[in-house]
């Protein structure tokens, strides 16, 4: 039995679908199914019934289920320990930031848990937030800090806060003469679009039951460029609250006739010993 047999086959319980599965787990789904197969093969019989609606275990599978949950959390238990061992005496609080998150008030919390305890050392990572879950499950970071919806089975989730986006345009620009801008003032804007936003479908869909439409001469996953193209006058681009820089050559208005607001959480993986100084940050960065 090979673990990523194992992987695969909790994948399968957790989605019901051998896509979901396969997608979430980065692999094709022949390999996805492949993997299974031989599973099965080595225990004997059908772990899946496949129907339309998806998939659920058999006998065999509910059986097997369990002892292979426990199989998988001590193996990633087993290498996070090797992971702590091999880094230096001094262990960094591991915080892992979602691409899509603004760094003002995480940056400020990091600071005051700094002032509290002045020998912590923090290292924090910006990336892919499905990236940075696999990092936490494999004992690499002990914090995931993002927007998104995951398993209170497999993570522990603490509330941080909830914010509002803006739209954000060159002070000198037409929309910087409003108090507050609506859908229709932004279907006639040149726009700077940010595709990993979590709220931009839900955007573009309001716009579209609207009968308007949003045109993106830009577009970049870095809200750096987006806000740096927004000082250059290049279009109007909608942040959340803590990505907008306090700049005075900027502007920010709220949509009048839309709100739109996301929560971010801090996440921890179930599965692992907690460090008290990470439970500590987690306050913090909490706090109001």
């Amino acid at each position: 039995m090979e673990m990523n047999q194992v992987r695969y086959f909790l994948a399968v319980c957790e989605h019901r679908n051998f896509t979901h599965a396969a997608s979430a787990s980065n692999v094709s789904q022949p390999s996805l199914t492949t993997a299974i197969k031989k599973l099965e093969d080595e225990l004997g019989g059908a772990l899946f019934i496949r129907d339309r609606a998806g998939c659920r275990l058999t006998p065999l599978g509910q059986l097997v289920k369990p002892r292979l949950e426990r199989v998988q959390a001590e193996t990633r238990e087993a290498k996070a320990e090797a992971v702590r061992h091999t880094r230096l005496e001094r262990v960094p609080i591991g915080i892992g930031i979602g691409d899509t998150v603004g760094n003002n008030k995480i940056a400020a919390a990091v600071e005051r848990f700094r002032e509290r305890l002045p020998q912590a050392e923090i290292e924090l990572i910006v990336g892919r937030t499905e990236d940075l879950l696999t990092k936490l499950r494999d004992g690499q970071l002990d914090v995931v800090v993002a927007s998104t919806d995951a398993s209170p089975d497999l993570y522990r989730i603490d509330h941080l806060y909830d914010e509002q986006y803006r739209v954000v345009v060159k002070k000198d620009h037409d929309l910087a003469k409003l108090d507050a801008v609506t859908l229709g003032d932004l279907a006639k804007t040149t726009m700077l679009d940010r595709p990993n936003c979590e709220m931009r479908d839900t955007l573009h869909a309001t716009f579209s039951d609207l009968g308007h439409s949003l045109y993106a001469s830009y577009r970049s996953n870095r809200v750096d460029w987006l806000i740096d193209l927004a000082r250059q006058g290049s279009g109007a681009v909608i942040l959340p609250e803590t990505a907008i820089p306090n700049d005075v050559a900027l502007k920010t208005m709220p949509i009048e006739d839309m709100h739109i607001q996301r929560d971010i959480v801090a996440l921890r993986y179930r599965h692992q010993s907690g460090r008290p100084e990470a439970d500590e940050l987690v306050k913090e960065m909490a706090r109001r």
